[in-house]
């Protein structure tokens, strides 16, 4: 219903063939102008608020501040539990900062899972062991905890067996507000749900006649985690009371806080409401706010907090206002793009693509600790952060307007740089070595994923995109040191080639494209590139902080493999060169596109990259494995290329994995999750870059997007890719 049955990808070669030879290298404009009147950002976000009128598992709607979320079905809380998380996306409450650890008696540390490899020239040593017993529990743990489950019963009993009928539910996105009107057995419910701006608190208003007789409720329950057996989408426990605490701390009329006690996590939850109500203990984790003859009205907050505080939010209308404040100032804030008067069938859905991933970043990945791939909304691969994501995840705060986000997350790197110089020093490694798979103490996870190499480069990057959006010594102050030793071992992991006179990237690595055996895999396309980049990037750095080029990095970066190519096009590894040979070859991503187009490699030949790019549409293999960000990110390459009707083609095409939920989300279904961000993420990427332009192209209107009168575009505020 909500993805447009697009041209296929077999017929994208005949697009776009006109090519210029190359882009001339520009300056990159700040932010690009601002075209025609102002845009009505309020209006271009309220014609995009979603609605439902029925039952829909796949699409509950989140409210939240970025740091803290609150997702709910039709009823406006958590009432139907099981059937969203059997058919769709779980109901879950969680924060960035709730993470906990099972016990450890066998003191399990990452030297238990080593496996020896030839490395940089020498024997290394990397915890790729993840099946033993000690690589399962370093997996495992730290975990993100959910923190609590709140819905509403009938006559005491769950709304799976009463089912809401009549359903009218609608998020307003400029006021970060959900509205839910439904009706039990006949008789209408109403529903506003909410999340303040600044704190951790949820605030409820429900009115029905219901309420009058005490028959409608609302539960509380708090649980011991999820299943830590399951590593992406596990359910939530309810069976090991014993194993977890919920401890009254402070009562009072209207008021109640609770000790959450959950391993070596503890935290604290006060229940606050408005009217006649009690809160009566049903189990031993499980609570429920009774109405007590009062009025047809109830209003509730619950606050999570870190430290034991009696708060005072406010009630639901003050809580309201000031979100709606805030809501306000982060859309009227940064860039916007406007695409009425288009007559091109795709731009309404991609307009609207892009309104509602704006939410879903805001609302999920505002937090101090980096985002797991499915954010706030439900675990991924144990919650943690991958860094090879970073870029996907944040790179668009700066493109879009939002620095300050961006910031969160590199001063959330530089905190760590401590331990990535300690990774560095084990494996024999000059400067700081981010590892791929991390929980927020930024300890690296067992498993394969210690031998992805792209994450390296990619906190170069986004620092440069800082940079560029803020243009203030500040930043180069804030972050030369995070950029400095990032580089430095990136430059020590390249290997001499005696023989072939260059520096290598040699074995063990496991690419961006994941289907090559980590110990065969030499010279990937992709990362030879961003290796490229970000070398040169922190050379240029140098240069604005007044100090010399490096001149062992400039040695790397003259003598650096070449882009590996077969037949005519490229190839994702020099020592595998079988991407257009295999079939088996051309699943996950096709990430030798990326050197021409997420970056700009000034080695890329352009007719061999068009090639590339024609060979990956006429013959990837879409059906078996294939990510969200995926698309966008060809979708850059083909800008780059000049072939913007090809870019519009692929980022909307009817593709696996490419679709788009009316709540905006992006399921990866051959992966078991039912979201996945930096699919959003990716989106607002190459969006600001198609409308904005790019080096060599930041002068030219709305490169990216054909020049066919049926796109009618106006922006304000958006930053060129360099």
């Amino acid at each position: 219903m909500y993805s447009k049955k697009l041209i296929s990808p077999y017929i994208l070669v005949f697009f776009g063939l006109l090519l210029c030879a190359c882009d001339k290298p520009g300056v990159v404009a700040r932010h690009a102008p601002t075209s025609g009147s102002p845009i009505d950002r309020q209006a271009v976000v309220e014609r995009h608020n979603p609605e439902l009128h029925e039952l829909n598992p796949q699409s509950p709607f989140t409210v939240g501040n970025g740091g803290f979320a609150f997702t709910a079905d039709v009823t406006g809380l958590q009432s139907l539990p099981e059937r969203y998380y059997r058919q769709g996306i779980p109901l879950e409450t969680k924060a960035n900062w709730a993470w906990h650890n099972r016990p450890n008696p066998k003191h399990y540390t990452l030297g238990d899972t080593f496996v020896s490899y030839r490395a940089y020239g020498k024997e290394v040593s990397f915890p790729t062991n993840m099946e033993s017993p000690a690589g399962r529990w370093l997996r495992q743990n730290p975990h993100d905890l959910p923190l609590a489950r709140i819905g509403f019963t009938l006559d005491k009993h769950s709304l799976e067996q009463s089912m809401p009928e009549q359903v009218e539910q609608t998020l307003d996105l400029w006021r970060g507000m959900l509205h839910s009107r439904f009706s039990l057995g006949g008789v209408p419910v109403s529903v506003g749900t909410v999340v303040a701006d600044k704190h951790d608190t949820l605030a409820v208003s429900i009115e029905s006649d219901l309420l009058l007789s005490g028959r409608l409720a609302v539960t509380f329950r708090f649980p011991r985690g999820y299943d830590p057996a399951v590593k992406n989408t596990p359910n939530i426990l309810w069976n090991a009371d014993k194993e977890h605490g919920s401890t009254i701390v402070h009562r009072d009329k209207q008021a109640v806080t609770f000790r959450r006690n959950v391993d070596d996590e503890q935290h604290y939850v006060q229940i606050r409401w408005q009217g006649n109500a009690q809160l009566n203990k049903i189990k031993q984790h499980v609570f429920r706010l009774v109405p007590v003859a009062g009025t047809g009205k109830l209003e509730f907050t619950v606050s999570f907090l870190q430290q034991d505080a009696d708060i005072h939010p406010g009630m639901f209308s003050d809580i309201a206002r000031s979100a709606a404040d805030a809501w306000r100032d982060y859309w009227m804030q940064g860039a916007a793009i406007d695409f009425a008067g288009s007559t091109n069938p795709m731009a309404d859905e991609l307009e609207r693509r892009i309104v509602l991933s704006r939410y879903l970043m805001a609302v999920q990945e505002r937090g101090v600790i980096p985002a797991q791939e499915t954010g706030l909304t439900s675990s991924s691969w144990y919650g943690k952060h991958h860094t090879e994501m970073s870029w996907w995840h944040s790179a668009h705060w700066a493109l879009w307007g939002h620095p300050e986000e961006l910031e969160k997350v590199l001063n959330w790197y530089v905190s760590k740089l401590d331990t990535a110089k300690a990774l560095a020093k084990q494996r024999g490694l000059d400067g700081a070595r981010w590892a791929k798979m991390v929980g927020p103490e930024n300890r690296e996870s067992p498993g394969g994923n210690a031998l992805i190499i792209w994450n390296q480069p990619q906190l170069i990057h986004l620092a440069e995109l800082l940079y560029h959006c803020e243009d203030e010594q500040t930043v180069l102050d804030r972050y030369a040191e995070l950029v400095e030793q990032t580089a430095a071992a990136m430059a020590s992991m390249l290997v001499w080639d005696t023989d072939r006179k260059q520096y290598s990237l040699d074995p063990p690595i496991w690419i961006a494209q994941e289907i090559y055996d980590p110990v065969l895999t030499r010279n990937p396309a992709f990362e030879l590139a961003y290796w490229r980049e970000g070398l040169s990037i922190a050379q240029l750095w140098r240069d604005r902080l007044g100090k010399k080029p490096n001149p062992d990095w400039q040695d790397r970066l003259d003598h650096l493999a070449p882009l590996p190519q077969k037949d005519g096009k490229y190839v994702a590894v020099e020592s595998i060169p079988d991407t257009f040979d295999n079939i088996a070859s051309r699943q996950d991503h096709p990430s030798m596109l990326a050197a021409f187009g997420l970056l700009n490699d000034p080695t890329v030949k352009i007719p061999v990259m068009r090639d590339t790019l024609q060979a990956v549409l006429a013959g990837w293999d879409w059906k078996n494995k294939i990510w969200g960000w995926d698309y966008p990110m060809i979708a850059m390459t083909a800008s780059r290329l000049r072939q913007p009707q090809t870019a519009v083609d692929i980022l909307m095409a009817d593709l696996a994995n490419n679709s788009y939920l009316p709540n905006g989300h992006c399921p990866q279904q051959d992966a078991s999750l039912p979201v996945y961000l930096p699919a959003n993420g990716a989106l607002l990427s190459v969006v600001a870059m198609m409308a904005a332009g790019w080096n060599g192209a930041a002068d030219l209107p709305l490169p990216g997007f054909p020049n066919d009168n049926s796109w009618k575009i106006k922006t304000e505020g958006l930053m060129p890719l360099p």
